[in-house]
């Protein structure tokens, strides 16, 4: 059974950072894609970043370009999305997912506010 649980989130200022963590547990394959995706009130869920684990491949959306950085520990399975010079509209409730063998599992989601 895949698990995959997220943390970080939480109350930072304006121009503050954040660090979010995901772990993914129960598979021994070693080529997936772990993604975040973030979803806030009245809107869709949105891509923000996402990384091969062979380490090559890596995307971000537009509104986060030069200000998060998604990583990947492979031998871990976990990922880490650090968010710097935070604005109002990063907020949102920011999900991991991990994508392995053409089946997508998702985290239970983690609180990021943005406000001074």
């Amino acid at each position: 059974q895949v698990q995959v649980v997220e943390s970080g989130g939480g109350l930072v200022q304006p121009g503050g950072s954040l660090r979010l963590s995901c772990a993914a547990t129960g598979f021994t394959y070693s080529v997936y894609v772990m993604s975040w995706h973030r979803q806030a009130p009245g809107k869709e869920r949105e891509l923000v970043a996402a990384r091969h684990s062979n380490q090559r491949a890596t995307n971000y959306s537009d509104s986060v370009k030069g200000r998060f950085t998604i990583s990947v520990d492979s031998a871990k399975k976990t990922t880490y999305l650090q968010m710097n010079s935070l604005k109002p509209e990063d907020t949102a409730v920011y999900y991991c997912k991990v994508r392995v063998l053409e089946r997508e599992f998702w985290g239970q989601g983690t609180q990021v506010t943005v406000s001074s």
